[in-house]
């Protein structure tokens, strides 16, 4: 499938691959930062963002989906942030492609499986009938029922088109639903990986536990974990100053 994508800077590649519900758009100012340094690729999985849609999607299939964009640019080598589930990509990249990878950053999630705890969010988004909303703030005041932190109802509006005579979404929400159970799934547990890696996790978060120090040893053997405090799952906007040192300092980009 060939994504789309947003390349900036020159120099060392470094692409960056979002989480569920995300886009390239999310990561902007960071990849403008690092574009002083490096050349910056953030790019729209599949179902999200302005990259295609398709009834499967799993981790292999969005491995393969990056895998294809490399090749399309005719890149040698890289290094890899993913965020969330993109992380988990990034994860299942460097396990089939690991010649292409130099380094690897995975941010706020760990390789195990996880409970479906987006299933409120999804419930929310699917009861919704565009059709019946012809401004952003009139969703916004709706989603404001079922999902009562700001922030995230920001985040989640960012994927409505609004150019065109109707809202809609540019996500893939019907087949994000139904393959919800795939990307809650584990990956890399039975195949040992030793790209340098650097799991960073938020200390606000939840989502990479003390208990699974054991876990990322046994799979990533060449990684360390790293806690930005003060910030929860998207620490990269809540903490981008603190985030962005760890990353050029991992990368030895500065």
């Amino acid at each position: 499938m060939k994504l789309h994508y947003q390349i900036s800077g020159s120099g060392q590649p470094l692409l960056i691959i979002h989480g569920l519900f995300g886009s390239s758009d999310n990561w902007k100012m960071l990849a403008k930062k690092l574009s002083e340094h490096v050349q910056v690729i953030t790019v729209d999985l599949r179902n999200h963002g302005r990259s295609p849609h398709s009834m499967d999607q799993d981790y292999k299939l969005m491995a393969d989906d990056i895998a294809e964009l490399i090749r399309d640019l005719g890149i040698q080598k890289l290094d890899l942030i993913g965020h969330s589930i993109g992380g988990k990509v990034a994860m299942t990249f460097s396990h089939y492609y690991p010649d292409y990878c130099r380094k690897l950053i995975v941010v706020d999630i760990a390789p195990k499986h996880y409970l479906p705890e987006h299933n409120s969010i999804f419930k929310a988004l699917l009861s919704l009938d565009l059709s019946l909303f012809t401004k952003r703030s009139e969703i916004d005041k709706m989603l404001l029922k079922s999902i009562s932190d700001k922030a995230t109802r920001q985040f989640l509006l960012m994927n409505l088109d609004t150019s065109g005579d109707r809202i809609t979404w540019r996500i893939n929400l019907p087949s994000l639903f139904d393959n919800y159970p795939q990307l809650l799934q584990a990956v890399c547990i039975e195949h040992p990986i030793t790209i340098p890696t650097c799991f960073i996790k938020g200390s606000l978060s939840n989502y990479i536990q003390d208990q699974d120090a054991q876990l990322i040893a046994s799979v990533f053997s060449n990684s360390e974990i790293h806690t930005i405090e003060q910030a929860g799952h998207w620490l990269h906007a809540e903490q981008p100053e603190a985030f962005l040192i760890k990353i050029n300092e991992f990368l030895d980009y500065a």
